[in-house]
């Protein structure tokens, strides 16, 4: 649900897919949070010591 592993809700027990939905709430989906992060984080200037060859 939502791009969680499996089993992060669905596999509480006694939890049916109402609950589960509720359980969820609104929750940001983790793809969601990851790409915000990406657009909202500043760039670093590259280090002048730092090497990549």
């Amino acid at each position: 649900m939502q791009g969680l592993e499996p089993g992060w809700v669905t596999a509480t027990p006694g939890l049916g897919r109402p609950a589960q939905l509720t359980a969820l709430g609104n929750g940001v989906v983790p793809q969601q949070a990851a790409k915000a992060l990406e657009l909202l984080t500043p760039a670093f200037a590259r280090c002048p010591r730092c090497r990549t060859d």
